[in-house]
């Protein structure tokens, strides 16, 4: 049996539909590899009340955590074993950084209301497998004029799992979704 490609994309769309359909307000997104932080949901509603960042895409920072221990992780310790990703802004607890590199936007932890996701209109269909959807997803966001908000206190925490470096295992995933990717954003 031949193995078939996740459609990430397809089924972040399907779940927002899903929500939306029930009345979702405010859509949040995580991994299903991360732990949100205790405050992640009820810092990013609180930042949604405010009318100045309503219509962005709001970022929580994202901390990769070491190998666990072989009992796993206390839940209570995990925010202290890692700091977030430096490749990503880290604002502090409370505050909030707007950015206009959307570039640096990752699906790994991300909210938006019910009007900015429909004003970005979802994650393009046609990447398959790993890499390239999520980036894509920022250049739609910086195309329809929606802001990228980094919002410290929204912690999320990617959990270990052995990775290749470079990622060998997901080549050809990468190299068909770079060629979507440049074939609709150059």
């Amino acid at each position: 049996m031949k193995e078939r490609n996740l459609p990430f994309a397809r089924a972040r769309n399907l779940g927002a539909a899903h929500a939306l359909e029930r009345g979702a307000e405010l859509l949040v997104f995580l991994d299903v590899d991360c732990v949100p932080g205790e405050q992640l949901l009820e810092r990013y509603r609180q930042v949604v009340l405010h009318a100045e960042h309503r219509g962005s895409l709001l970022c929580g920072t994202v901390s990769y955590l070491p190998p666990p221990g072989p009992n796993g992780y206390r839940l209570s310790d995990i925010p202290a074993l890692a700091a977030p990703h430096p490749g990503r802004p880290a604002p502090p607890a409370g505050e909030i950084l707007r950015s206009a590199d959307h570039e640096l936007f990752w699906s790994l932890s991300f909210a938006v209301t019910a009007d900015t996701w429909d004003a970005i209109g979802g994650f393009c269909k046609d990447y398959e497998g790993c890499g390239g959807e999520d980036t894509d997803y920022g250049q739609k966001a910086r195309a329809a004029d929606v802001p990228l908000t980094w919002v410290g206190g929204a912690p999320a925490f990617h959990q270990h799992h052995p990775v290749s470096d470079p990622p060998v295992s997901h080549l050809h995933d990468i190299l068909r979704n770079a060629e979507t990717f440049h074939r609709r954003w150059g």
